[in-house]
């Protein structure tokens, strides 16, 4: 089975939700990544809530019939992540989201003359 860009982005919105996934945010990486289109990034308050919230996204998409491509984790992690194919989602505590910085990291920079 396969689920448009807007399939995915909704569910993964919802189950964030559902289970307290804090300061969602959805990144529009399509015309600067060759490997996804979308980046989504919610933090959670522990690493048993990351843990918690990643394990249930997977699930949700699993039985959606959209299973996750990947799932990394470790054993008490700050940061999970599930490969949807053209969507990647992070779920992250709070300190690993301020020290990684995906959304700066990812962000847009205008084009123009280099700066001297």
């Amino acid at each position: 089975m396969t689920m448009d860009i807007q399939a995915i982005e909704t569910l993964a919105v919802k189950t964030l939700e559902d289970f307290k996934g804090r300061d969602i945010q959805i990144i529009d990486i399509s015309e600067i990544s060759d490997f996804a289109d979308r980046m989504i990034i919610a933090t959670g308050t522990s690493t048993a809530h990351v843990k918690g919230v990643g394990n249930n996204v997977a699930l949700a998409f699993k039985e959606a019939g959209f299973p996750a491509l990947g799932v990394e984790a470790g054993p008490q992690p700050d940061w999970v992540l599930i490969d949807l194919g053209d969507v990647i989602i992070h779920v992250m505590t709070e300190s690993a989201r301020a020290h990684y910085a995906l959304e700066k990291l990812w962000e847009v920079k205008p084009t123009g003359e280099a700066a001297e």
